[in-house]
């Protein structure tokens, strides 16, 4: 398992559950999230709301998000169905990495989520 290609990157969600992810106008930022080696924290943003937990990784791709917790922000006008955002990390059990995208799957059937890794 090589951990490096998959912690310390800054994933940007383009694809949810088959469909292109675009950011609203009044979005604060893109959907996004973040494994930090330190601690095996995830930290994101899911639309609205910031999120946050840790996370394990095991031989063969897989992958468990835990304990994830948001912050409760009401954003009436952003366009994002934040729960399915979420979603995508309470079902995702397995990842496929190629370059720089990366898919969050459950089981084999077609990725919950696409993400491309941001350089800033």
């Amino acid at each position: 398992m090589d951990s490096n290609t998959i912690t310390e990157k800054y994933w940007k969600m383009i694809r949810l559950e088959g469909k292109e992810v675009t950011m609203a106008k009044n979005q604060d930022r893109e959907i996004h999230f973040i494994l930090k080696t330190a601690d095996s924290l995830v930290t994101g943003f899911s639309g609205c709301n910031q999120f946050s937990g840790k996370y394990q990784l095991a031989t063969g791709n897989r992958i468990r998000f835990l304990g994830l917790a948001t912050t409760m922000k009401a954003c009436p006008d952003v366009a994002v169905n934040e729960q399915e955002v979420l979603e995508v990390f309470n079902l995702a059990n397995n990842y496929t990495i190629n370059g720089d995208t990366l898919q969050l799957n459950v089981g084999r059937r077609a990725p919950l989520a696409m993400f491309k890794a941001v350089y800033f």
